[in-house]
């Protein structure tokens, strides 16, 4: 099948997880049975050995100049450390700062970032010259701009555009639109965890509404410690992570809970707690003879590594399409892999959705 070259612009906590987990699982293959932490061993023939870094782009002095093996390890990263990654042969690059740093992230505080003064590379001829097949963009929440500057630059290099970050790309028309006339994929927006908070909200949210249970109010509430929660404390940045998160529960959910009686979001910002992401999830409501009815659910996971998985499945498809010359937003991968994709499907849809791509190169056309 060949490799999937890929670069990656955010070589955070994420990124971390994500080429660590390409080191720990780079004998997996069809005959190993089900593996922990992954939904495919094996997915369109590509094998997760076959995905390969070529290209990285940060804007942290401790990352920028290092290998990539080296700067996944860099604070503010404080991810488990769960694989030896090789030396990788691939140069972080200073990638443009734009609005990729809130104010108070400025520093040398605990997760604060340290803004290298390197001169910024020239991001699409890097993508060029690497022969850059899918371009993974993990900039922080609120990046408007860099997010922006990432796909754009997608499409002039000619990658494929995996958007693990809630700015809405695949889900925009315009943007949609640049990718088909492209003749690129993309698949986004905002990566699902592969057991997390939001995942989790959705699942019960429905087993609620087939199981005859009107839903009143709920709320998720999640806190953590790495750099990802103390950059949210600017909740002026929060504006479309929350509608992404919101938007994955309502769709849901027949009839949509009014805004006052739904609270989905990043709540606080707890130093020590590190990569590990606790969420609390309450769902009031009412079953049989209007007698009320009440869940409370806590949930604790190491936060990067718990998307990881499901990023390379997303890196996969990507090149699937790729090969197959199928543009635009992926209607089943972004379903199954994103929190806010351009059209929601129940879960289990998805998941049927993805398996009739993946084997018979099905895609129902997108509406964006």
């Amino acid at each position: 099948m060949g490799k999937v070259r890929i670069a990656i612009a955010g070589v955070g906590n994420c990124a971390s997880s994500l080429v660590q987990g390409l080191s720990y699982y780079k004998n997996v293959g069809n005959n190993d049975g089900a593996v922990p932490g992954l939904m495919h061993n094996v997915l369109g023939g590509y094998k997760i050995s076959d995905i390969e870094i070529v290209a990285a782009f940060d804007i942290d002095a401790r990352k920028v100049n290092k290998d990539v093996s080296e700067a996944i390890f860099a604070e503010p990263n404080c991810t488990k450390i769960f694989a030896d990654v090789p030396h990788l042969g691939v140069r972080v690059e200073k990638g443009p700062v734009l609005d990729g740093v809130a104010e108070h992230m400025e520093g040398n505080g605990r997760s604060s970032f340290i803004v290298s003064g390197e001169k910024e590379a020239d991001v699409v001829e890097i993508l060029k010259k690497s022969r850059t097949d899918i371009l993974v963009n993990y900039m922080p929440v609120g990046s408007e701009r860099a997010a922006k500057f990432y796909a754009q630059a997608a499409t002039d290099a000619g990658c494929g555009f995996v958007n693990c970050m809630p700015v809405f790309i695949a889900s925009n028309s315009e943007w949609a639109n640049k990718f088909i006339k492209a003749g690129l994929p993309i698949v986004g927006d905002d990566v699902k965890s592969q057991l997390g908070a939001t995942i989790v909200n959705r699942v019960l949210a429905k087993l609620f509404e087939d199981r005859g249970v009107k839903i009143d109010r709920m709320y998720q509430l999640n806190v953590g410690g790495n750099a990802d929660f103390k950059n949210m404390l600017d909740r002026a940045r929060l504006k479309s992570k929350k509608i992404s998160k919101t938007e994955s529960v309502q769709s849901n959910i027949p009839k949509r809970l009014e805004d006052d009686n739904i609270h989905i979001g990043p709540s606080d910002y707890v130093p020590w707690l590190n990569d590990n992401k606790i969420a609390f999830i309450r769902i009031e409501g009412r079953n049989f003879g209007d007698i009320p009815l009440e869940l409370e659910l806590r949930l604790s996971v190491e936060d990067s590594p718990n998307s990881a998985g499901v990023v390379i499945d997303a890196i996969r498809c990507c090149k699937i399409a790729l090969d197959r010359k199928i543009s635009g937003p992926l209607t089943a991968a972004s379903a199954y892999f994103c929190k806010h994709p351009a059209q929601q499907f129940p879960d289990d849809v998805a998941r049927t959705m993805l398996e009739e791509f993946v084997s018979a190169g099905l895609e129902k056309p997108v509406i964006v």
